[in-house]
């Protein structure tokens, strides 16, 4: 059996903001998130070939957190951004309950959950733009967004996944993965299957390890290290916590 298993990071010191690329640290409470899950795959006794992670501290923070509390520090960590979150555009930084105050609520979740609608893009003399900040100095500069929407950032994380990430997979390794909750619905939505309508729904828990097994190559099996009610009970726990 091979593994992959998947761990959105956890809460960060900007919950309640569009995020996007600005790299924001975790917050105390998701490191302790990150650890309480991590033990559950200590539990499992999967052992990792290799670790993956956007380049933004939050998601390799939790790798690290996940794999100190796991007994694995030593192995490799690749960070890449093609595995960032979605970039937000013109909202990124901003409130979300001020967004909604002041676009309303409807052209807000239209931003936010629709598959093919981005948000108002940036352009390049704003410091929030990719090309103004010198951790992608080496990506080509036509490659980085002004802003995204979820079909843009699956375009850009699936194609990695598949050739970076799945071959590894097919050919016998164990991958630890941490992303973001955009990047990670765009994953989810090539390895499930899910349509353009369903994916807009789908919600993906902080820190709860989302298991995929595969045999002889092929995925064979998914679920959380969690009951559905637990699932449930997190992902509707952060909504009230951040009114998203």
């Amino acid at each position: 059996m091979t593994y992959l298993v998947i761990v959105r990071h956890g809460l960060t010191e900007w919950t309640g903001r569009f995020t996007g690329w600005t790299d924001i640290d975790l917050a105390k409470e998701g490191v302790e998130m990150t650890k309480k899950y991590a033990k559950r795959i200590k539990e499992k006794g999967i052992v990792f070939d290799l670790a993956y992670s956007s380049v933004l501290k939050r998601a390799y923070k939790t790798i690290e957190v996940v794999l100190e509390t796991i007994g694995q520090k030593n192995v490799p960590i690749i960070k890449d951004w093609h595995l960032n979150e979605r970039h937000y555009g013109a909202l990124q930084t901003l409130s979300k309950p001020e967004m909604v105050k002041k676009y309303g609520e409807k052209q807000v979740n239209l931003w936010r959950r629709s598959y093919e609608v981005s948000p108002p893009k940036v352009d390049e003399k704003d410091p929030r733009h990719p090309i103004n900040d010198p951790l992608y100095k080496d990506v080509p500069k036509n490659l980085l967004p002004a802003g995204e929407s979820l079909k843009d950032t699956y375009n850009r994380v699936v194609p990695y996944f598949k050739e970076e990430i799945e071959k590894k997979l097919v050919a016998g390794k164990n991958i630890l993965l941490s992303s973001h909750h955009n990047a990670l619905r765009a994953m989810i939505k090539y390895l499930d299957n899910i349509d353009d309508v369903e994916i807009v729904s789908l919600n993906v828990p902080y820190c709860i390890p989302l298991i995929y097994e595969y045999e002889n190559g092929k995925k064979v099996n998914r679920y959380y290290l969690a009951s559905n009610e637990e699932v449930e009970m997190v992902i509707e726990t952060i909504k009230n916590q951040t009114k998203t």
